[in-house]
Parts: C-alpha cells; structure tokens; sequence
C-alpha cells in the first residue's frame, strides 16, 4: 500500500501560485513601450517564460511529494508470541584486551572472542528479546531488552575495550540488568554475565546486587572468560604464564547459584557456546501477540526526478539563450 509519512506537507504545493498572485497585484511602472516594437517578440518571450515557470511547478511539486516521505506499506506481520528475555553483561575492561584465546586458528584478544561467539549466540536467539549492558568502571544500559537482533549484535560490533572505562564493576553490571527487568511483568528474567575480573569497582557490591536479583526472580548466568596457560617472550626465553589470574571463580560460582543459574568457564571458543544449550532449554514465556508492518522509503523516486527535470529545464533555458545571442549578434553585423 502507498501512503505518505508526512502528507501535511502537501500543503505547500500552492505557495508559488500564492507568491505569483501577489506579484501579478503590484502595478507595473517603469517600463518604456517601444513605438514599432514587435508585438510577436513580446508574445513568444511570454509564452517561453509560461512554459518555464509550468516546468518550474513541475520540479516543485516533485520537491514537496518527495519531502513527505512516500512510503510502501506491506502487509503486517506477525511477530513470535513466545519467547525469552535475556540481558547480557559484557566486560569492557582493560583486561579484556589479553591475547590468551585462538580463533580459527589465530591468536586474539579475549574481547574479539567473544564479540564473535555472542554476535552468533544473539543471530540464533529468534523470537527472544536480547538486551546489552556494557560495564568496567561503571555499568551502563546499550541497548534495552527488544527483539532486533541486528541492532544490538551491531552495538556489541561496535563496543571497543576501555570505552567505559579500565575496571571491573561487576556488581553495577547485575543491577542495572536488575533495574531494567522490573519494567517487564511476563518473562523468564535471565541476566548473562561475562567477565574475566574480580569485581574492584562499582558503587554497589556483587554480594548486594546478587541478593536484590534473588528477591526479584533473576536467573543469573556467569561466565569466567580466559585461559589458564599462556606462554610469552622473555630476556631468558618462553615462560609459561597464568593469564587469568584475576579471575574470581568463587564469586562468580557464588552469583550464579544463588540465583539458581550456572556458572562456566570459557577457555576456548566451545567451552563458550555451552552456553547455548542452557538458554536452548529454558520454557519461553508467552507474550502478548504483536505484529509489525514492513516499510520501504520512496522518496528517492520524486526526488531523483526533481533532479533531472531540473537538469533538463537548466540545459534546455541555456540552448535558448545562446541561440537568441547569437542572433541578435548576427543581427549587429549586418
């Protein structure tokens, strides 16, 4: 169906022919008639000029079309009526910038893992509502629980290490998560943590926050991101290294049961994705039904035709002065 965003607009189709008539009410003075001036001159001179402003109302009328927004409506359709809500937390600290994971075969900082593993994780979530907390040294609301998977697996493309800040607040992270589920009444309420820390920032602690998650039906899953070997370059050679050493366990062991969620350890791209299988289980929760109808901007069609008739009128308005010049000029010569 054809329809127009803003047909408000529309009204200003009759503003030149306003203007016009305006012009045409003044009285002409000042012009000086020639005795034996031809009178056909003067009549082809008037109809030229009539047929530049009908062409001039042309390209407006395009102009005014294009500027409200026509769209192609299809028909609605029907979004899932069942599904999950899920919140993920994703550390931003500067941590997270370690080397210590392989992906196809490459080695690459924890943080490009799993913007890998999630932008899939988040592809496959269809029917879910997915939203996105990024956190270091304070946790802060990217994008709310919704079900265009496009737009937050782009927010977590475009996420970058330290952008929040260089620590971990991990207990911020589980109250905002918190925060933003209070607002939905039917829903399974699951927060997905990912860290490679210890919680060393934050004005709330992990022990506080987990006991508010608890009291509001929060499932907590944790997942401690990280390697437990890494080796690298010294003065005396290779030196085998523990690159996750700051990586509570315990804490994120304890956050997870007391929510009666799970907590996994991440080493590698499919200790990651086990995950799946976890949310894959959860009952979806009915939801009210809700359907959308696609959209398809036109404005381009008016506005590219504005455009070119513009283009023609331009070329055509300058042939014809240079034939008139060149005329009178042959005139002058004789």
């Amino acid at each position: 169906m054809l329809t127009l965003a803003w047909p408000f607009l529309l009204l200003l189709l009759p503003l030149p022919f306003i203007f016009k008539k305006k012009q045409q009410t003044k009285p002409m003075t000042g012009h000086l008639v020639l005795p034996g001036a031809s009178q056909s001159s003067a009549l082809a001179s008037t109809t030229t000029r009539q047929s530049l402003q009908k062409r001039y109302w042309l390209v407006w009328c395009l102009l005014v079309l294009a500027c409200a927004r026509p769209l192609w409506v299809g028909e609605p359709i029907e979004l899932p009526s069942k599904g999950r809500d899920l919140m993920l937390s994703v550390d931003l600290s500067g941590s997270m910038q370690i080397e210590d994971m392989v992906l196809d075969g490459k080695a690459v900082d924890r943080f490009t893992l799993i913007q890998h593993v999630i932008s899939d994780f988040i592809e496959r979530r269809k029917g879910d509502r997915i939203g996105l907390i990024l956190f270091a040294d304070h946790a802060y609301l990217q994008s709310p629980l919704t079900q265009d998977r496009r737009t937050v697996a782009q927010y977590l493309k475009e996420a970058q290490i330290g952008l929040v800040g260089k620590q971990t607040a991990i207990g911020e992270a589980i109250a905002l998560g918190v925060k933003r589920f209070d607002k939905v009444e039917q829903s399974n309420r699951v927060l997905i943590l990912l860290t490679d820390g210890s919680n060393n920032a934050g004005a709330i602690s992990p022990e506080q926050a987990t006991a508010i998650a608890k009291q509001r039906g929060i499932t907590i899953y944790t997942i401690g991101v990280g390697a437990d070997v890494m080796e690298r370059r010294t003065l005396f050679g290779k030196e085998r290294v523990n690159p996750s050493m700051d990586l509570d366990e315990a804490q994120l062991q304890q956050i997870a049961s007391t929510t009666g969620g799970q907590y996994f350890r991440a080493r590698n791209t499919e200790e990651l994705e086990k995950i799946y299988q976890v949310i894959d289980s959860l009952e979806p929760v009915a939801r009210d039904q809700l359907s959308y109808r696609p959209q398809a901007e036109l404005f381009y069609w008016p506005l590219g035709l504005a455009l070119l008739a513009s283009i023609m009128i331009s070329f055509g308005y300058v042939s014809f002065g240079f034939k008139r010049n060149s005329k009178n000029a042959n005139k002058g010569g004789r």
